[in-house]
């Protein structure tokens, strides 16, 4: 339909910067010579200080907080209900299975972890935590503190419209993982949306590692979206918000 073109911003943020140096290449290349312009970093993980002199590297590319409780160890040494015996995050992705959870830690080791980012000199353009833990219920008044603390937006995966968090996005779509990604994914991404809206795509570029191979189940696929998001021409409703 005539003037339908770029009625759609898109925010392509691929996570897990920081994570392994395969996965940081992964990402930048996606960056440079794709469609992918925006990350998130995470800072307590083997790739973080090789993710920070790329980030400076390419100064397009913006650059996020990827906040962990579920992966790694902590930031900090206070935070005995986020811990195993060994020191290691013990929170699990599913939200039912974690007990005794305090939200000071979670609220006092997250805000380590921002400052820890702001101390290698980049700006956030947002926050997202690994496995959008953040989205949880009870964790939504540190998610709140920490928004308004720094002045970040949030990625948006809340079931309800959050009181008081300011959102990076109206729609976030985690759909282009596993058996979706494919070479047509972002042809159907405004399908059912009204225009004028803005749109998060999270994705997962990667090459592979030994890092990688041995502390993450999704591999293989990571290599597949790279060469999607390297290769893909987005239809004219969707435009790249640039930094």
């Amino acid at each position: 339909m005539e003037g339908e073109e770029e009625l759609f911003k898109l925010i392509v943020n691929a996570d897990d910067f920081g994570f392994s140096n395969g996965v940081n290449y992964g990402i930048i290349d996606a960056h440079r010579y794709g469609i992918v312009n925006s990350t998130t970093m995470m800072v307590n993980t083997p790739g973080t200080a090789h993710a920070v002199g790329l980030a400076k590297q390419n100064p397009s590319l913006s650059v996020g907080i990827h906040l962990a409780l579920t992966f790694g160890k902590p930031v900090r040494t206070d935070v005995p209900t986020l811990v195993n015996e060994h020191g290691n995050f013990r929170i699990d992705k599913i939200v039912e299975n974690n007990k005794n959870v305090s939200l000071e830690e979670v609220e006092r080791e997250w805000e380590a972890q921002i400052e820890k980012f702001l101390s290698f000199g980049l700006t956030p353009s947002h926050f997202d935590s690994h496995h959008h833990i953040h989205g949880w219920a009870f964790l939504a008044p540190v998610v709140r503190r920490l928004a308004e603390k720094y002045s970040l937006p949030v990625r948006n995966v809340f079931s309800a419209n959050p009181e008081n968090i300011p959102t990076l996005t109206d729609v976030f779509l985690d759909g282009f993982y596993d058996e979706n990604v494919t070479e047509q994914y972002f042809h159907h991404i405004t399908e059912g949306l009204s225009a004028e809206k803005t749109i998060e795509v999270m994705c997962h570029p990667a090459y592979i590692d030994t890092f990688l191979t041995s502390n993450s189940t999704y591999c293989q696929k990571r290599l597949t979206e790279l060469d999607i998001l390297m290769n893909t021409r987005l239809p004219d409703a969707l435009s790249l918000i640039e930094k």
